[in-house]
């Protein structure tokens, strides 16, 4: 069963990228720069994103949830909820602000994952399952998830580490089909997604762009790059 954001990226005729409105990284600091978030996603409409994606998480990534909401009215390409998701209230409320999707990060909800899933799609979300090792990918294999995300950073660390796309490489062929593979983070260079691309079917990217200083033409370049 494919949902909004799934189903966009199996259609997607392009490079499927889903841009992320990041406004602050643990790491690399403030990545708004005084610019209007809305801007940014027309900016990523225009340059042909296959979805928006959005860290709602306050304390570390400076997120807001009213912000998300607005985003999620504002866009009629399908939005994914970031967050340390932890109790069902919060796959309610995300529900309610018509999110696509939500991601449950396997490394927080362990051998609740498949019962967090199960009740984000009767909500009609979208889950993207994220893991970071095969351990955890032989959770996310077990549920009914309509993605499986593999984070190439250690969101442990808060993402302050060089991960790069070698671990998609590693997991991903490890993934059944029935899944949309998400490759996640630790992508800057048309190198990088090609890599990602040769083994999952979609990348989610914030940091790069959120840096550049046109993300319309940065994520234009991604989307329609030929990595054949």
């Amino acid at each position: 069963m494919d949902f909004g954001l799934s189903r966009a990226i199996r259609d997607c005729k392009k490079n499927a990228v889903i841009a992320e409105v990041k406004v602050h990284s643990p790491k690399y600091g403030d990545l708004l720069r005084n610019r209007d978030p809305i801007e940014i996603l027309r900016a990523y409409e225009r340059a042909g994103a296959v979805g928006i994606s959005y860290i709602t998480e306050p304390k570390y990534f400076k997120g807001d949830f009213d912000l998300f909401r607005r985003i999620c009215v504002e866009t009629d390409l399908p939005v994914l909820r970031k967050d340390f998701i932890t109790t069902k209230d919060e796959i309610e409320r995300t529900a309610e602000a018509e999110a696509s999707a939500v991601l449950i990060i396997t490394r927080i909800l362990r051998d609740k994952t498949a019962e967090f899933v199960d009740f984000a799609l009767e909500h009609g979300l979208d889950t993207l399952v994220e893991v970071h090792s095969e351990e955890e990918l032989a959770i996310a294999i077990e549920t009914n998830s309509t993605m499986i995300g593999i984070n190439n950073r250690d969101i442990g660390r808060l993402e302050k580490d060089d991960g790069n796309v070698s671990l998609t490489a590693k997991l991903a062929p490890m993934i059944p089909d029935k899944f949309v593979k998400v490759s996640e983070s630790g992508i800057s260079s048309l190198q990088d997604l090609k890599i990602a691309l040769t083994h999952a079917d979609a990348v989610l990217i914030g940091t790069a762009f959120m840096k550049a200083e046109d993300p319309e033409k940065i994520v234009r370049e991604f989307v329609e790059a030929k990595l054949c």
